[in-house]
């Protein structure tokens, strides 16, 4: 990926078509948090709009109230995807297959994907989007920018927790499901790091042994050993 004035250039895929189609249709729906997608260079690379700012996972963490946005915006997100109807021969790159074909969702709304400039977020990196549904991304997104992690605060983890998902207006069998969504989503991560410490596959096979695994792992042990604390901060009770 590199900079070229006021776009960027990425690597063309078998799946870029799709993705391409996938955004103009979040463009014309007037989704504020998607870069625009202009095409291919002469080069037959991607041209997308670069998005100026810092990763959320450069900045001070959220407070309750970026959180509750945060969960609003997804919401935003998914109800506009739900109107999108793919080409015909669709074709998807998505490293981890969701738990349905609902919608398409990003598959990696996580902290590092998440471009904040003053008071316009938006997302990026939508290479990985894919057919999924609203539980799956929105318990990745919730596990990684709580964040819900080993050695957190359980009771503090929950209070985040909660604001992303009463900004995401999660219904109450929603509520009931996601704990253990987000046990198998984040859980999910910690295998497809492990299968390519073996299999040598790329990139994953480096965030290995970079040492990914292992806090991945982490936090799949920690949402699960607090499921009962997530139930009940999203329950109310």
């Amino acid at each position: 990926m590199v900079r070229s004035g006021d776009t960027v250039r990425k690597p063309w895929t078998a799946a870029t078509p799709s993705v391409h189609a996938y955004l103009r249709h979040l463009e014309a729906a007037g989704f504020p948090a998607a870069p625009r997608v202009t095409g291919r260079d002469a080069q037959g690379r991607q041209i997308l709009e670069y998005v100026p700012g810092t990763p959320a996972d450069r900045q001070p963490p959220m407070t309750a109230a970026d959180l509750h946005r945060l969960g609003a915006l997804v919401r935003d997100l998914h109800d506009v995807s739900a109107g999108f109807v793919p080409p015909p021969g669709a074709r998807w790159d998505c490293a981890i297959p969701a738990d349905g074909t609902d919608l398409i969702c990003h598959q990696d709304l996580a902290p590092w994907n998440l471009i904040r400039d003053g008071d316009r977020w938006v997302f990026v990196d939508w290479d990985a989007a894919a057919p999924g549904t609203r539980l799956w991304d929105l318990a990745y997104l919730a596990q990684t920018f709580a964040p819900l992690v080993a050695g957190g605060d359980p009771a503090a983890d929950a209070v985040r927790l909660r604001a992303v998902i009463d900004g995401y207006r999660l219904g109450p069998a929603g509520r009931v499901a996601l704990p253990a969504m987000l046990a198998r989503r984040t859980r999910a991560m910690a295998d497809l790091l492990r299968r390519a410490s073996a299999t040598g596959e790329q990139p994953w096979a480096r965030l290995w042994d970079e040492g990914h695994g292992d806090r991945w792992q982490g936090a799949a042990d920690y949402v699960s050993a607090h499921r009962d604390v997530w139930r009940q901060a999203l329950s109310g009770e």
